[in-house]
């Protein structure tokens, strides 16, 4: 392979811009206030947020010496943070998992991390916070991070304060992408608050997806009928596209409500949400009626799907 010839100036501005964002983000201090490391940290955050990763899995995605991992972990094992189950497919190695004590300790150190990245953020004006979160996603495509094969991500049940946030992603996301208005986010309270106040979590379920421990998506099935399940509320947030989060959303909805005997699962959506029904057409979903119509300040097309499950 042929080497490829960097020019100096490029590789100085490299090493300046890392000076400075370390520096900036107090990477030199004790990080994040705690007696821990930026690495303890790292690790503690993929045993968080993965289920039940293995030690050489950790090695790999992180790119640490095992020895130095090793000693990672058994300071954790040492801590009572870390629990061990056996790996399925391979004696030789553990599951590792994270104890309620480790989540603990894990928790405060989550939230100083957000604290902070809020406080870098917070003198910034908004177009100004939104042009920088742009060129760091730029950046990461570009040095080639944000693939799939790298990136973690969980399918969680909701905790309080989710539903607050599907609902704020829904009317934010349409407002600017179609230009509904806020009778849309209204709407979307309503049923939101309907799925809590009336849940049965026999037949119903909610999942919200996190990228890298960040909220970006979820997906919703309520009990229509003794027969039929409907899909509700299918969000991602713009960052979290072209990684097949929404397709994988659906997916588990399907499965949840097959496994629960549903015979049939219906939707409502618009004719202008392209990406979700190819979503839905791929699955064997059919186009059963649309009707067109005047809300959220638009013109639009509603359109009721149906699978047979």
């Amino acid at each position: 392979m042929t080497a490829v010839s960097v020019p100096t100036a490029q590789v100085k501005a490299v090493r300046r811009f890392n000076r400075f964002f370390t520096r900036r983000i107090g990477v030199l201090d004790p990080y994040l206030r705690s007696d821990l490391s930026l690495t303890d940290v790292r690790v503690l955050y993929e045993l968080a947020h993965r289920d039940g990763p293995s030690a050489a899995a950790l090695q790999r995605e992180l790119g640490l010496d095992g020895g130095y991992l090793s000693r990672i972990l058994k300071r954790f094992d040492n801590a009572g943070w870390l629990r061990r189950t056996p790996h399925p497919a391979d004696a030789r190695q553990s599951l590792l998992h994270l104890t309620e004590a480790g989540h603990a300790a894990f928790a405060p150190l989550q939230q100083k991390s957000r604290e902070e990245a809020a406080a870098l953020l917070a003198p910034l004006a908004p177009a100004q916070r939104a042009e920088a979160v742009a060129a760091m996603a730029r950046l990461e495509a570009l040095l080639g991070a944000a693939t799939p094969a790298t990136r973690t991500v969980l399918l969680r049940d909701p905790t309080p304060g989710d539903i607050g946030w599907v609902v704020q992603q829904h009317g934010e996301v349409y407002a600017r992408e179609y230009g509904w208005n806020i009778e849309f986010e209204a709407l979307v309270a309503d049923i939101a608050a309907r799925f809590v106040r009336k849940f049965q979590p026999q037949w119903e379920k909610c999942w919200i997806a996190e990228l890298d421990g960040e909220r970006v998506g979820a997906i919703f099935v309520v009990r229509k009928s003794a027969a039929t399940a409907q899909l509700r509320m299918l969000i991602l947030a713009p960052q979290a596209r072209g990684l097949g989060l929404g397709a994988r959303l659906t997916d588990e909805a399907i499965a949840f409500a097959r496994a629960r005997g549903y015979r049939k699962m219906v939707l409502w959506t618009n004719s202008c949400l392209t990406a979700a029904r190819g979503i839905y057409a791929k699955r064997g979903f059919v186009l059963d009626r649309s009707e067109a119509y005047e809300g959220f300040g638009q013109q639009l097309v509603g359109e009721t799907w149906s699978l047979r499950l």
